[in-house]
């Protein structure tokens, strides 16, 4: 029986861990204590901090697994680098992760390769006289932390007055001795999903996306098809390319984020992993086939293929609180339909809750799909409405 090694057990690593058991793979489970819903369901588990890649690369030998492998999040990402590195298993290299987790050094690679992507500064921490470093840029500004992820230490700011605010959140939200602060770029937030095997782009999948808008932007759904002029497709298409040739990304999923301004594509950034949010969710029911094992079969080392001529639109919208407090219940009242994908609920009554700002504040979502994106949106509009949580 061969053993994968599962980093985290939140509810984005729950179906990897589903999903191998149903192939007959040992799941090994590793993850910080806590209340995740992975945790039960694994062959094994170890109580672990996923960032601690030299305890984690012990455990992989120890335990001899044929692969290694997160998804939904960035923080577990440069410990699946150094392990793929020293194991000689299928997976992004330990510098391409590295990368991948550094917003600052993703910008350096973009600059080199001509990715287009906002101009930038880099500040240390400690720098007390940053905002003399900003002389150059216009205004807004994004202030950004370089190793979060889940939208935690992203800032907006439209004056100097609200420098310093935004300084103390970004240091809220880091580990690192810098972090940068880059021009904001007017336009529409969309993103892609895409996998690289063996040096190829197996496929790339642009989404519409549905922000939150808080201090930052944040995802709160997505749909495909995206429809996009060819010329913005291509754009996509080429600027993706060249960043995943920056990075150095190899035998990953692809996770990107985009802001169209002007029909250019910008770059946000990208993760070496699939998305959150219901986004592998949404290449899984868009190509028809069951994207998580292909991602599994790809860290075991496995021939994989990602052709499909299938395009099935779906949609997908996080369930969301408006307020702090304590769920005092949830209702489903929808009636059964095979176009319903999903309905989760991630807490139960009694489980306390966030006013949503950020990712980690979901309390759920909803996944539907349609013969057409209209079908599949006007269903999702219904079920939503069919739902009702209360919480005081």
């Amino acid at each position: 029986m061969k053993k994968l090694l599962i980093l985290g057990a939140g509810i984005y690593q729950v179906p990897l861990i589903v999903t191998a058991r149903k192939m007959g793979i040992y799941t090994i489970v590793a993850s910080i204590p806590g209340k995740y819903p992975g945790f039960p369901l694994a062959d094994k588990v170890y109580y672990e901090n996923t960032t601690d890649f030299e305890k984690i690369l012990e455990i992989a030998k120890s335990e001899n697994i044929d692969g290694i492998v997160t998804a939904g999040t960035d923080v577990a990402v440069i410990t699946i680098g150094r392990v793929c590195d020293t194991l000689g298993l299928t997976g992004l290299s330990y510098d391409a992760a590295q990368i991948a987790t550094d917003k600052y050094r993703m910008k350096e690679q973009y600059e080199k390769f001509g990715v287009r992507t906002a101009k930038y500064r880099k500040i240390a921490t400690e720098d007390a006289d940053y905002a003399g470093k900003l002389t150059g840029l216009q205004l807004p500004l994004m202030f950004k932390s370089v190793d979060s992820s889940g939208s935690r230490g992203i800032v907006k700011v439209n004056s100097p007055d609200e420098f310093e605010a935004a300084r103390a959140n970004v240091l809220d939200n880091t580990r690192a001795d810098h972090f940068i602060v880059e021009e904001y770029i007017d336009g529409e937030e969309f993103g892609a999903q895409a996998f690289v095997k063996d040096g190829k782009i197996q496929f790339i999948l642009p989404h519409g996306d549905f922000v939150f808008k808080g201090d930052t932007g944040v995802p709160v759904g997505h749909f495909a098809p995206y429809d996009l002029p060819q010329k913005v497709l291509d754009d996509t298409d080429l600027q993706l390319t060249r960043a995943i040739e920056a990075m150095g990304l190899d035998n990953c999923a692809i996770n990107a984020d985009f802001i169209l301004s002007n029909d250019e594509v910008y770059v946000l950034e990208i993760g070496g992993r699939s998305g959150a949010t219901c986004l592998a969710e949404l290449v899984s029911i868009y190509y028809d086939y069951d994207y998580y094992e292909k991602i599994i079969r790809t860290a075991l080392g496995e021939d994989v293929t990602f052709e499909s001529d299938k395009a099935v639109p779906n949609v997908s919208k996080l369930l969301m609180s408006d307020r702090d407090g304590v769920i005092v219940s949830q209702t489903d009242c929808n009636a059964p339909d095979p176009d319903i994908v999903d309905i989760q609920f991630d807490y139960q009554p009694g489980d306390e809750v966030h006013a949503f700002r950020i990712g980690p504040h979901r309390i759920g979502h909803v996944i539907t799909k349609g013969k057409t994106l209209e079908e599949a949106n006007a269903l999702l509009d219904r079920a939503l409405n069919h739902i009702e949580i209360v919480v005081e």
